[in-house]
């Protein structure tokens, strides 16, 4: 091992090189985003309310798509009736998106943040946005 300085010095500055983005990024977050409920749909509501809670659709939209699409397509029901008793039909575009209109504000802000990647829109039409 006539090579071993070499060798230990390879090593270190490999191991340097591997572990700086850990080092780099540790104790950083990326800032949650907001989404903006700007909108002249939203703006024009006296009461701003969605088909469910603010809190329960954070959590839950995708369960709620995924069971309208599934009541839709198999079953033939275009209702749905939410836990305060209103109804509603179930729609991403004629409902969610006629008051969610700002898809790269509302929708793209946080599925880009948590790094998910949507199938909405392989059988749905995107909303065109208006460019100010």
């Amino acid at each position: 091992m006539y090579n071993g300085g070499k060798i230990i010095l390879g090593l270190v500055i490999f191991v340097g090189l591997f572990a700086f983005p850990i080092f780099y990024n540790t104790g950083k977050t990326a800032d949650v985003p907001k989404p903006s409920l700007d909108t002249p749909v939203i703006n024009q509501m006296e009461k701003k309310e969605c088909v469910e809670s603010k809190e329960w659709m954070k959590a839950n939209h995708m369960q709620l798509l995924d069971s309208w699409r599934d009541s839709v397509l198999r079953d033939g029901n275009l209702v749905y009736e939410s836990t305060g008793g209103k109804k509603y039909i179930m729609s991403l575009q004629n409902n969610c998106m006629h008051c969610h209109s700002n898809k790269k504000q509302f929708c793209d802000s946080c599925h880009s943040y948590a790094n998910v990647k949507p199938y909405c829109w392989t059988c749905h039409i995107a909303p065109k946005e208006n460019e100010i």
